[in-house]
């Protein structure tokens, strides 16, 4: 079985031949909302997430590059060409930038890209969802076959009008559409919405980041009913693993051991599935090599 993380952070310094925007330049990386869990100051590179990825028998991750380091993805790209069977990459896109629609048509063409990742959880960004402003990036998306993660909590009503929309875009959520700031029973308390989702075929969810939702030690008992009633509403095929591991509250062995051994409505054949077939099948990546 080969194991996939389907959502890590890597990131550099600021550092003047690559630039971070200059609102981010003097703050921590990420700016974690109130109550939410923060992510790790120090920069994380590609060896040392390979290292903590053999410790933990994870065979290959999903490179989300992190929003403060603005909208280029060199970091993460360079990654999965230097090791093309342990990375992929859903880039950070600007749907306003001026060559945008120049950009997603060969968009797939760069070396170790795999998709696309938005994030709508902050005001100069929730608004495109609304003003219809990127209905063209949702079409290209759907016409070009290109996945789209997405983190969009307190949003889930959009998706569902994205997705009536674009039938055959493959859509997928990220961490779950958790509120970060949340814990235990309060997590979970919109999940109804999340589940009435799972009528799209097209839309997947990632389980990932789901320690950091539990205030219980391993194996986070208080959360399974939850994430059993997502799997069953989604499926195996449409449910996939991952850590977001530079804010887990435990270590990265037991966020895998979680799924791997901890959650027993998962069969060995749904194991496959959400521990690594999903993310290959959905992101076009099944020989652990990107594009």
């Amino acid at each position: 079985m080969t194991i996939t993380d389907s959502q890590v952070h890597l990131w550099e310094a600021h550092r003047p031949d690559r630039p971070w925007p200059e609102e981010h330049v003097n703050q921590k990386v990420f700016i974690a909302a109130p109550g939410a869990r923060a992510h790790r100051e120090e920069p994380l590179a590609a060896e040392e997430m390979i290292a903590t990825m053999d410790a933990a028998g994870v065979d290959r991750a999903v490179i989300v590059p992190p929003s403060p380091v603005g909208d280029q993805n060199l970091t993460g790209l360079e990654a999965a060409v230097k090791y093309p069977t342990r990375f992929g990459v859903m880039g950070r896109f600007n749907p306003q930038a001026a060559d945008a629609r120049g950009q997603l048509e060969d968009w797939l063409d760069q070396p170790g890209m795999l998709g696309v990742r938005m994030t709508f959880h902050k005001s100069q960004w929730s608004g495109w969802l609304d003003d219809g402003s990127i209905q063209w990036f949702w079409d290209a998306c759907e016409r070009l076959g290109i996945p789209v993660m997405v983190l969009v909590p307190r949003l889930l009503d959009r998706m569902d009008a994205i997705m009536r929309r674009n039938p055959g875009l493959t859509l997928i959520l990220d961490h779950m559409a958790r509120q970060s700031a949340l814990r235990d029973d309060a997590c979970f308390a919109d999940l109804d919405e999340l589940l009435a989702l799972a009528r799209h075929p097209n839309l997947a969810v990632k389980m990932s980041s789901a320690p950091c939702y539990s205030t219980e030690p391993y194996p986070f008992a208080n959360i399974k009913p939850y994430l059993r009633r997502i799997f069953d509403a989604f499926g195996p095929k449409r449910a996939m693993w991952g850590s977001d591991y530079t804010r887990l509250p435990c270590t990265y062995g037991e966020c895998v051991d979680h799924f791997r051994h901890e959650l027993d409505f998962l069969g060995a054949e749904d194991k496959r599935w959400v521990l690594g077939e999903t993310a290959a099948t959905l992101l076009h990546w099944p020989d652990g090599t990107s594009s």
